[in-house]
Parts: C-alpha cells; structure tokens; sequence
C-alpha cells in the first residue's frame, strides 16, 4: 500500500525484535517521513532524536503503552494505532483460552504426546462445566464486552463485570450485572476476564491481596497486558491453592517468564497471539499503512491517538 502510494519504503530484515540501540541506528542511517513500529519498539524521545524528521509513528498495535506520549508532543510528533479491527478476534481467543484451562486441554494434550494414556478412567483430568457459572469482566469495553456476550449466549453463564464507566450498551446487549469495584467481581466470578488498557491505575491492578479475594475454584484470564498482573503474586497464589487455574498470553516482563511459572500445570500460556489471525493482523498492517499514507498526504488519519 505505501509503495502503491509512491513512498519508498524500508523493512527490517531482522527475524526478531529490535533493540533499542538496533532501532535508533537503523533511524539514524538516512532521512525517514515516516515510522510504523510495533508494540515491542520502545519509542521514546531518544528515538524520535534518531529521526527527527518522522512526525508520524503509526502502532502496528490497538495498545500504544510502549509510546511516551509526552515525548512524541514535545516533538510533534503525530501518534496513531489500530483500533476496533481485533475486537473479534481476541474476544474469541480470549473465550479459547477460558475453556482450554477450564476443562484442561493443554494439559490432556501433553500428557497424551508423551505416551501416558493407556485407558479411559473416570477421574482422569477432571475439568469444570462453565454452564450456570459466573463470569467476572473487568474492563467492558470492545472485547470485553465481546467475551461477556459470548460467554452468556454461548455458555449461558451469568455475568458480572466492573468499568470505570458503566456500559448500558453491555446491559442492553445481555443480561449481566454491574459491580461497583474491582473487589465485588473478584468475590463472586468463577472465572475473571482482564481487558483493561496498560495505565499506572491499571498496573498490578491484580495483585496478592486482590488474588486474595478470588475463590480457590476460580481461573484468572488475562489477554490485555502483562503488567496487569503481578505475575510473582499469580504464581504463588497457583502454588499455594489461592486459586485453581490461569491462562495468560501477556506476561509482566516479556517475553521472560516469572520463575516458576512454566512449571505449573494449573496455567495455560501463550505467546501474545490473541489477535494472530491471518484476518486481523492483515487489516492491522492496512490501518497502519493508511495512517501513513493519510498523513504524509497532509490528512488528519483517522486513528490518531
């Protein structure tokens, strides 16, 4: 799209993330108009330095947590993402990750692959029915009120879910019930869903005391960001029987691993893939693409954060 447009353009080559000293080198070589960077790039005004003639960094991401803002205002520098296109497609991978932990797929898989099975037994990975269940959401926003429908159309489960702002939309759409604090949800839910934006109010949003508060029954899932989680509480809290089970595909210190954590068969982990179908990621690069181009052709893009 961008050389369709007349723009010349420049790819990695790199089959991996760039460090901070790969990327500001690689923006110093020449004279770019233009940056599309990922979450994983750390833009900050040490970058916007490397290239100081970019006033565009369009993020190839819904999240732009790794931006300082701040920086990129000093020196005007426009921002964009791509909003709205994954809301599907991480509300569905979001429902997976529910019910493989719940009924204990990944689990069953491994030990199967390992030659294991030898004969059907009646208690042989006992998994829970989400039937009737109580699902906690906090964050109601696209996706997660995109889990919540499919969890009450779907499972017929009843729903909770806290916002800093309450959703009619969401109560218009199901039957579910709007909690006050992130604490009610926390009490009453079997299984709590994070979809949440990375903010200093949202870091460590779960934390020891609030793990805590969850029933020993219940699963944690979170497909929103790492830092949400205090992941050295979850992990002690999965030891110990604080809770039954997590599923994560955002981790704290990515792409590290909290210690102790693989070891548990009690969590499901996954690459941050939530969003990685050929559809979405496809229509990400496309938002991303015409942000550029809308700029560079002196529009406003629409997706301008």
């Amino acid at each position: 799209m961008l050389r369709d447009a007349g723009h010349e353009v420049d790819v990695s080559i790199k089959d991996g993330v760039l460090t901070k000293e790969e990327l500001t080198a690689a923006l110093s070589a020449k004279k770019y108009d233009a940056v599309l960077c990922l979450l994983t790039d750390t833009i900050d005004a040490e970058v916007f330095g490397a290239a100081p003639e970019a006033k565009i960094f369009a993020n190839y991401a819904v999240g732009y947590n790794n931006i300082n803002l701040d920086d990129a205002k000093a020196e005007g520098v426009t921002v964009t993402n791509t909003p709205g296109v994954l809301t599907d497609t991480v509300a569905e991978y979001s429902f997976a990750l529910m019910l493989a932990v719940t009924k204990r797929i990944p689990e069953a898989d491994r030990f199967t692959r390992a030659g294991k099975y030898v004969g059907w037994a009646p208690e042989l990975f006992l998994g829970g029915d989400m039937k009737g269940k109580t699902l906690g959401i906090l964050g109601a926003g696209r996706v997660g009120s995109g889990v919540a429908t499919r969890a009450k159309r779907g499972l017929e489960m009843e729903v909770v879910y806290y916002d800093v702002k309450r959703s009619e939309a969401l109560e218009k759409e199901i039957e579910c019930e709007f909690k006050e604090s992130v604490e009610e949800v926390l009490q009453v839910a079997d299984v709590v869903s994070i979809h949440v934006p990375l903010l200093d109010s949202t870091r460590h949003l779960i934390d020891k005391e609030r793990l805590a508060l969850m029933k020993p029954t219940a699963y944690l899932i979170n497909t929103s960001r790492g830092p949400v989680v205090d992941e050295l509480a979850l992990v002690e809290a999965l030891k110990t029987g604080v809770i039954r089970g997590a599923g994560l595909d955002v981790f704290e210190d990515e792409p590290a691993l909290a210690t102790g954590l693989a070891e548990l068969d009690s969590v499901t982990i996954t690459p941050h893939i939530a969003s990685a179908s050929v559809e979405t990621r496809t229509k990400m690069s496309e938002i991303a693409a015409q942000n550029i181009i809308d700029f560079l052709a002196g529009k406003t893009p629409v997706n301008v954060v």
